[in-house]
């Protein structure tokens, strides 16, 4: 019999594991001929979490567990499920329901035809979010399609479901820098792109606020594209130009008209203007350094301070 495994990444879900819970449960019944395991990674959670996950994995024989020593972040987290779970099939799902356990029968249908590697999920409508949210998420997709080779569409979720061979390709990025939307795009294997209405969470509310989105899109960026770089390259060469062209004009206005070199205020906003440049340029590069000084001093992508069973603590 073939096994599925389910990731669920929790960090702060109390109100949502029990509903959570029952949904899965139901899949499981639906789907016999099939074995399961769900892993929940509890990434220092600070409610009680890891209790009720304690309980589930005792009622439930498929529930494991594993809990991080501190808060790690969810790309830590979905990569310890990725290098503890068994399962021949893989699937990262959200303990908020904004995943529906529902669509994996559906899922798994069409990963058996053998046409496809993942079927991966993306929302189709975004109703229940703010706008401004909604408007830079699409731009997001659009410039990373535009200037990485990690095929990410509008919308996609980190729910999919893959089977083992792509699971075990990811496990091999082993990078701390981890953003999963691209490395799942970048490894290739042919996806099933299944579209869903959007859900709102069960309970709760989302960790996920605009400053820590804006900044995973810049750790997505900076992670799957040199562009950045380009750009600061590009602004050093057309302010030097334009450099040279002012000081040709300065030249010959001071030779032609005999008229003396006036506009301090001018030249102030300049040469802050100048320096606003060159400090944004230092600051791209220095992004890219601090990325390369994280990946050499080889820190564990995470601690686990406690399981269900025997695993790897450090990794």
């Amino acid at each position: 019999m073939q096994k599925i495994s389910l990731i669920v990444p929790c960090y702060n879900e109390e109100e949502c594991l029990y509903a959570f819970d029952s949904e899965i449960n139901h899949v499981v019944s639906q789907m016999p001929e099939y074995s399961f395991e769900l892993l929940f990674v509890n990434d220092g959670s600070g409610d009680k979490t890891l209790d009720i996950i304690r309980e589930l994995a005792q009622k439930r024989e498929y529930v494991r567990y594993l809990s991080f020593s501190r808060n790690f972040g969810k790309e830590a987290a979905m990569y310890a499920g990725f290098c503890n779970v068994t399962g021949d099939y893989v699937a990262i799902i959200d303990a908020d329901l904004q995943d529906p356990p529902s669509l994996l029968p559906e899922m798994m249908k069409i990963l058996e035809t053998n046409e496809y590697d993942s079927v991966a999920t993306r929302r189709v409508s975004r109703e229940g979010e703010p706008k401004i949210r909604s408007f830079f998420a699409r731009q997001f997709y659009k410039l990373m399609n535009h200037i990485s080779d990690a095929d990410i569409v509008d919308g996609a979720r980190d729910y999919r479901l893959m089977k083992r061979e792509m699971v075990d390709a990811i496990v091999k990025i082993g990078e701390r820098n981890r953003f999963s939307k691209g490395i799942f795009g970048w490894i290739g294997y042919r996806t099933y792109w299944y579209p869903y209405e959007n859900v709102e969470r069960t309970a709760g509310e989302t960790k996920w606020n605009f400053f820590s989105l804006f900044k995973y899109s810049i750790e997505g960026i900076i992670s799957f594209s040199q562009m950045p770089l380009g750009i600061a390259s590009w602004m050093g060469v057309t302010c030097t130009g334009i450099a040279f062209l002012a000081i040709l004009f300065i030249i010959i206005r001071r030779l032609a008209f005999g008229d003396p070199v006036q506009g301090w205020a001018s030249m102030i906003c300049i040469i802050i203007f100048l320096g606003g440049i060159q400090l944004f340029a230092i600051g791209i590069i220095g992004q890219y350094i601090a990325k390369i000084f994280n990946e050499t001093k080889h820190r564990p992508h995470y601690i686990i301070s406690e399981a269900s069973d025997e695993v790897e603590k450090i990794n």
